[in-house]
């Protein structure tokens, strides 16, 4: 079935006697930019990284009991080696079509309250495509939520028990020995975030010192308590409202973010359609013919692309092994 903007969708921002202002929530950002490093943008399709794979190491010229004076003995041999990882762009992109008619007797500028819906669209698609894979180029690195568990960086619900209480508990999972943060840490990496489902706002608020008291409980100057910010390990949280998390497959996504790179090829571009034919990618039958059905189409495109490096440290100079992001989720997916 065809997709655009009918008549019926816009009825109400047509002149009646209503309230002129458009009630709607703020388009959220991208989880993912909001927390990666952005390299420059990108001048060609693809961008080379080299990346840090063979550490060096250091010797004492004269190792315990020896016969030999310091200027006899040799001096031993290292190295170091590096390996290329690619940041590759790839377009993201998305067409609205409306009749001419309908945007005429639309009494706003139709466009102009699209935009910021459409970046949404594409700050979700991004992101769902670097946490999950979700419809993402096949030359793009695998998603973080399957590498962290190729790693053996996934944590599962209540698998970690509360050495005092011999129970499971969210607090174990996350901040424990063996948890989430820990997961991190042993591969050599510093936690400086998680991107958390917003169901995990409920289960913060029901953590419980040993007086009963929050965890998670602020106070403004005046002494009232006030909107609460969650950390966890004193690192920030934010719960994406762009629908971008899914929580069957990821509750937390803890990592060191800036480990994770993205670089733009070309920021978003506009473009109005008048005389295009759209077909429809898996028939090839026409759908529109915009000049002939006297309608017009808004096309979004931009080239984007990502990569997690994953240089070797000293915790962890094991590739496989090694990953700079964990995820706590209901189960190994």
């Amino acid at each position: 079935m065809a997709t655009y903007i009918p008549r019926a969708g816009v009825e109400a921002l047509m002149p009646e006697d209503v309230q002129r202002e458009i009630v709607q929530s703020v388009p959220e950002n991208s989880a993912v930019m909001t927390y990666a490093r952005r390299g420059p943008n990108m001048s060609r399709a693809q961008k080379r990284i080299p990346c840090l794979s063979v550490l060096p190491t250091a010797y004492f010229s004269n190792p315990g009991p020896s016969s030999k004076t310091e200027d006899e003995q040799w001096k031993r041999l290292s190295k170091l080696m590096w390996e290329n990882k690619y940041i590759d762009a790839e377009e993201l992109n998305v067409i609205v079509p409306i009749p001419i008619a309908v945007l005429d007797d639309a009494d706003y500028d139709i466009w102009a309250e699209s935009k910021p819906k459409l970046i949404e669209a594409f700050g979700i698609a991004f992101d769902q495509a670097v946490f999950y894979g979700i419809n993402a180029p096949r030359i793009w690195p695998d998603n973080i939520v399957a590498a962290a568990t190729a790693a053996g960086n996934f944590v599962a619900k209540g698998s970690i028990v509360n050495p005092n209480t011999n129970k499971s508990d969210v607090y174990e999972d996350i901040m424990g020995d063996g948890g989430l943060i820990s997961k991190v840490e042993e591969d050599g990496f510093m936690v400086d975030g998680h991107v958390c489902s917003m169901t995990m706002r409920s289960k913060f608020r029901s953590l419980r010192a040993t007086d009963g008291v929050p965890i998670f409980k602020s106070l403004n100057k005046e002494g009232v308590q006030g909107s609460t910010t969650y950390y966890l390990d004193g690192e920030p949280c934010v719960f994406p409202r762009n629908g971008a998390i899914i929580p069957n497959r990821s509750l937390i996504i803890a990592g060191e973010w800036k480990q994770l790179m993205y670089a733009i090829r070309k920021d978003i571009m506009w473009t109005i359609l008048t005389e295009a034919v759209i077909q429809d990618p898996t028939t090839k039958e026409i759908v529109f013919n915009l000049a002939q059905q006297n309608m017009i189409a808004l096309r979004a495109s931009m080239r984007l692309g990502w990569q997690v490096p994953n240089p070797i440290n000293r915790l962890n100079e094991i590739e496989e092994t090694r990953y700079p992001f964990s995820v706590y989720g209901e189960a190994a997916s």
